[in-house]
């Protein structure tokens, strides 16, 4: 494994929000489709529960609605999206070198909470995500590029609610 110091710099974040905006614009012109991940999560959950109770989610009407038949469907591009998204994230984390296995917390948390934490607040995030039909990415990116007052709305709150939070958790990262 490389040592951090020979990870190369980020982006600038102009420049890597100008990317962003192109591979969204890909995103619309090649599938009709912005960009979010929970749907693609939704489908692949329910693919697996299809595996080992299929008259369980034939009963379920959200379940039958959007499972059954192939994983990856000419008409939901979204699972290839998500796994184009992994692969995409991992090629680059080699080619600047900062692909590893690390635990990133501040000193006045254990690697233990860290992970207690991060559990507790992706069960909520991916609840949330499920209750509002969708994920930030595709509520901010997707929605906010075609002007979604609703996507406005929620992003303002969404910061506004970090800022809010972060005023506890600070002390965690000092």
């Amino acid at each position: 494994m490389k040592t951090e110091s020979s990870a190369k710099p980020y982006i600038n974040p102009y420049i890597g929000g100008i990317f962003l905006g192109i591979v969204l614009f890909a995103a619309y012109y090649l599938t009709g489709n912005g960009l979010g991940a929970s749907g693609a999560l939704s489908r692949l959950q329910i693919f697996i529960l299809d595996l080992f109770a299929s008259s369980h989610v034939d009963r379920v009407a959200y379940f039958a609605e959007k499972g059954g038949g192939p994983l990856i469907a000419i008409d939901n591009s979204s699972v290839l999206m998500l796994a184009g998204t992994f692969l995409g994230g991992m090629i680059s984390g080699l080619i600047n070198r900062r692909f590893r296995l690390e635990t990133r917390r501040g000193p006045q948390i254990t690697d233990r909470q860290r992970w207690i934490f991060a559990f507790i607040g992706g069960a909520i995030m991916g609840y949330a995500a499920r209750l509002a039909r969708g994920c930030t990415s595709g509520q901010a990116l997707s929605g906010g590029a075609v002007l979604s007052a609703g996507s406005w709305a929620f992003m303002l709150c969404v910061f506004a609610g970090g800022y809010m939070l972060a005023w506890f958790v600070r002390r965690l990262w000092q």
